[in-house]
């Protein structure tokens, strides 16, 4: 595209008007910047021009950088810069704000004299949650603006901002009533301070930074506060020093200081890991074998049949945005404990302050608790969400089939159990797919789309869609035992245990992935969820499998009551009204005695042993995911470890981190671990062929189509 079509100046009597129209977002792509530079340099230049407006065509004002040229870009060129410019124009330049203002796009709206937005826009410096930090000034007008602990909020989370909440900030001058015009109303505003002398710039105002005087210890305290989830990152660290900084020093020393702390972290290990997985999760949703044209079915209505813990979840992740949900148990009184249990989860948010009351009470609203599957039979779609037992799910399936309307999509909310199971129980199984919720389901951000046998096109479509509606990020997994997120992390968990027959004790192992970067150890995870779901699973595998590796040490802690933190004791032993996780000698006392009848010699563990042993049991699956064509790309199975299981974000993924490392030292340690440990350590021959063609994960191609 020609640079003259990114960026439009007119004359609309006696006002600039400077437009960029760079679809789909308008973001900061090679063409623009320089676009927006002469613009401004021509409306100064032009006598007739007395105030300019910035503003963006489609659906956005500028949506940020383009982080696809982040780590080789030439570099900007001194005193040319798109926020230099306008902070140095001698007229009086207002940003017109709708849809998204973020990151260098508004940087460019702070640089501008004058704010105006639509109510529905949203503003942010989201920088870090990619590795760096706002580069154009940003950490340097925003604490002028608004007083260094608001802008600390805002930088160091990343969040974006609603326009209003940024009008109460006094990022905002102005907000525009929404349908309304808001390039005339920029015109209207434009007209109102074209003669104001001197125009106001945020750089020339230091009174709000006396709030950093009052209160000298705000950014120590930011450090400790983010101390735990900033775990092994330089980013959020920067951020801080750099506000720190516009307090401390003139504003172009601040400028500067911040451009130099932007180039050490532009090419860090860290902020590239971090686009990866931007990029990754961008990647997910396309869908080679299914056409983009394929139309998607209408969901206006859904039902959740199981009000349990997953699917009183799920209830919610569909209320939250928007979607009336009917709830449907067998018995009246099952029905009651998912109601009062989601009641229960929403008023802790409220207490916590992330939800309001009337906001709380509008999801309840949309959740309508039945009792006969006769009140959801004219729904759109239903997703059944009951306990993970073939049978169970079978009777469900039947009914489904019975008294849902034609063309209705029936999903299993299953986590590991064959898709194909559920889809022959019924006379339409072209409708039936699965859709794989992660717990908590109201939280969790994966949505695992698993493709039966003979799941439609548009089933498949629809659930991905469907999926990226409540908020979540949807991936396509073939069909068999785990899919492709549970089925990757099968090995993680076999080897944890095993490592405790071998010596090694629960807290050790949560700390060395603590210490790697998981939110909690995995350990610690399986009591929040529950361990008897585990040994279910274990239970239904080893029936099917005479060959199934059973399980002693785990199986023994269930069945001696300990189901984790709903009993006050699993993996660890928990206080009543406090989740921390204790060591426990009862623990050690049953891994002892399991370890001594069978016979398994013990012995202490280095902290990479134990990493590499988890990590690399899953890496070796994942390849043979890939060799089966269960995956479309090993970035899909990024995307669900980073979203469906913890996986330190700022690592890239378990296949993006395997590749730090190296294919060929992967291959190497695995092959040696089978000759010491035996045939769960066989390599994958996909990773045999990548090992030996030098291939990194992220160029293997998967051997067959899904």
């Amino acid at each position: 595209m020609p640079e003259n079509t990114l960026v439009r100046f007119e004359n609309v009597d006696g006002i600039g008007v400077v437009t960029i129209d760079n679809p789909p977002v308008n973001a900061l792509s090679p063409g623009v910047p320089e676009g927006i530079v002469e613009s401004i340099e021509r409306g100064n230049a032009d006598p007739a021009i007395k105030v300019m407006v910035l503003i963006g065509a489609g659906r956005s004002f500028i949506a940020g950088a383009d982080i696809r040229t982040f780590g080789n870009r030439p570099p900007p060129v001194p005193g040319r810069r798109p926020h230099q410019i306008l902070d140095a124009s001698q007229k009086p330049v207002v940003a017109a704000i709708h849809g998204y203002a973020l990151g260098g796009g508004f940087e460019l709206a702070l640089a501008a004299n004058y704010r105006i937005a639509v109510p529905s826009a949203k503003v942010g410096l989201p920088e870090v949650l990619i590795g760096i930090l706002p580069g154009s000034a940003g950490t340097q007008r925003l604490p002028r603006l608004i007083g260094p602990k608001a802008a600390l909020d805002m930088i160091v989370t990343g969040r974006h901002v609603p326009a209003e909440e940024a009008y109460r900030l006094g990022i905002i001058d102005e907000l525009v009533p929404e349908g309304g015009d808001l390039r005339q109303a920029a015109i209207a505003f434009a007209r109102r301070v074209a003669d104001i002398r001197p125009s106001p710039r945020i750089r020339d105002h230091d009174e709000k930074l006396a709030e950093a005087k009052s209160d000298p210890g705000m950014f120590d305290a930011m450090r400790k506060s983010i101390a735990r989830r900033a775990r092994n990152q330089k980013a959020p660290y920067h951020c801080i020093q750099s506000v720190e900084n516009a307090c401390t020093m003139p504003f172009d020393d601040g400028v500067v200081r911040e451009r130099e702390l932007f180039d050490e972290l532009e090419n860090s290990a860290e902020a590239k890991a971090l686009r990866y997985a931007f990029f990754a999760e961008r990647e997910v949703g396309r869908l080679p074998d299914i056409p983009r044209a394929t139309p998607l079915r209408p969901i206006k209505t859904a039902a959740i049949v199981g009000a349990g813990t997953m699917g009183g979840g799920i209830s919610m992740s569909f209320a939250e945005f928007g979607f009336p949900v009917k709830l449907l148990e067998a018995s009246q009184e099952a029905l009651d404990r998912g109601l009062a249990r989601i009641r229960a989860n929403y008023e802790t948010s409220v207490r916590r302050g992330s939800l309001s009351e009337a906001e709380m009470n509008r999801r309840l609203s949309l959740i309508e608790p039945v009792t006969s599957y006769d009140d959801i039979k004219d729904c759109d779609v239903v997703i059944e969400a009951v306990f993970e037992r073939i049978p169970v799910k079978e009777e469900v399936f039947k009914k489904l089939d019975e008294v849902m309307k034609p063309g209705a999509l029936l999903y299993s909310n299953t986590s590991g159990i064959d898709i194909d199971i559920m889809a022959n129980a019924t006379s339409r199984p072209q409708d039936v797919a699965g859709t794989h919720f992660f717990a908590p389901a109201n939280v969790m951000k994966l949505f695992e789309v698993v493709k039966g046998a003979k799941s439609a096109p548009d089933t498949l479509a629809t659930g991905m869609d469907l999926g990226r509606k409540i908020g979540k990020i949807s991936a396509m997994a073939g069909n068999g035992d785990g899919f492709v997120a549970n089925r990757s992390r099968t090995p993680f968990g076999i080897e944890m245990i095993i490592m405790l027959e071998e010596g090694c004790l629960p807290e050790q192992v949560d700390k060395v992935m603590v210490d790697f970067g998981y939110p909690i150890g995995p350990f610690a995870t399986a009591d929040l969820s529950g361990l008897d779901i585990g040994y279910d699973s274990r239970q239904r595998r080893a029936a099917q499998n005479p060959n199934y590796r059973k399980m002693p040490i785990a199986d023994a802690i269930v069945e001696r009551g300990r189901l984790g933190q709903k009993t006050g004791a699993g993996w660890f032993r928990y206080e009543p009204g406090d989740r921390t996780p204790r060591p426990d000698p009862e623990v050690a006392q049953i891994i002892n005695e399991k370890a001594a009848e069978m016979g398994v010699e013990q012995r202490e563990f280095s902290d990479e042993e134990i990493l590499r042993r988890l990590l690399f049991a899953s890496v070796n699956e994942a390849c043979r995911i890939l060799d089966e064509g269960k995956a479309y790309r090993a970035s899909d199975i990024d995307v669900m470890w980073l979203n469906g299981f913890g996986f330190p974000r700022y690592r890239g993924g378990l296949m993006y981190w395997a590749d730090g490392i190296g294919v060929g030292e992967v291959y190497r340690q695995i092959a040696a671990w089978h000759q010491q440990y035996g045939e769960r350590w066989a390599p994958s021959p996909f990773l045999r062929r990548l090992a030996e063609t030098n291939t990194p994960f992220r160029d293997a191609k998967p051997a067959r189509p899904m």
